[in-house]
């Protein structure tokens, strides 16, 4: 993949806005490459398997009860929830007994379904941010990217007892200034090999179509909850990826025996 920019590709937004922050996901996503070869920053990005090589000699073998070092993985996450059809998908993903890595957004989300943030915690999933009102990192002050963190990794510590380590940029925007912020206040910061961009279609045979197309191993799948066609495309995607030999792990089980560096970006 080509080298990860200031500006990266797309993953789109909308809570209860639907129909604005579609036509922006959609301009967005026209413009991204564009936006990712006009020469900004360059920021390094680790891969899965570059991490779990770099891990300590004599780490335990095993995380959780996946090796990804011999499994082949791939990681399932979603943004931009919780929302009205988070339950459904928790549900799926208890009957199909695969965890899954929630960025979490504040305003409008974790403020309005705090229960489903803890359900999030309690059935295994890893909880994380995507900031607190979806603002683009590369675009705002340091001290506005400070609260744009902070905000909702003090709301996910309210309710699940810590704060989350993992964060991912909205539209996968990022920059050493981003990095260096994220690294001072502990998190990690997690892209994407797959998407649906399923902020363009209700059409739930197509995301599960295009999830497909993409998935290899060490793959991150990029998903978003709050749409209406994409809870119904999880269950044929995985079954469909089990078929093939996947074994559905959360970012930090992608990743071990390494952990997550603070400050670092991932990307397959």
């Amino acid at each position: 993949m080509p080298s990860l920019t200031k500006k990266t590709s797309t993953n789109g937004r909308t809570a209860q806005s639907g129909t604005r922050f579609r036509a922006i996901a959609a301009l967005a996503a026209a413009a991204g490459l564009t936006l990712a070869l006009s020469g900004c920053t360059t920021v390094d990005a680790t891969s899965p398997s570059t991490a779990r090589t770099q891990a300590a000699a004599g780490a335990p073998g095993r995380f959780g009860t996946v090796d990804c070092r011999q499994a082949k993985c791939i990681a399932l996450t979603f943004d931009a929830g919780p929302s009205e059809n988070s339950a459904r998908l928790l549900d799926i993903l208890k009957e199909k007994k695969v965890p899954a890595t929630f960025f979490l957004l504040g305003a409008r989300h974790i403020d309005t379904y705090p229960e489903l943030v803890k359900r999030m915690a309690a059935e295994g999933h890893e909880v994380a941010s995507h900031t607190w009102d979806h603002k683009i990192l590369t675009e705002i002050s340091e001290a506005q990217i400070r609260d744009e963190l902070k905000r909702p990794n003090d709301a996910i510590e309210r309710l699940i007892g810590h704060k989350p380590t993992l964060m991912r940029p909205p539209q996968g925007r990022t920059d050493d200034t981003v990095q260096r912020i994220s690294k001072e206040m502990g998190m990690s910061e997690v892209l994407w090999s797959v998407t649906a961009k399923d902020y363009t279609t209700t059409d739930s045979e197509l995301i599960k179509k295009r999830v497909l197309d993409q998935s290899s191993r060490d793959g991150i799948i990029l998903l978003h909850d709050i749409y209406k066609g994409t809870v119904p495309a999880v269950p044929g995607i995985i079954d469909a990826l089990k078929e093939r030999g996947y074994v559905f792990v959360t970012v930090p089980q992608l990743l071990a025996p390494g952990k997550p560096v603070p400050g670092k970006v991932y990307r397959p």
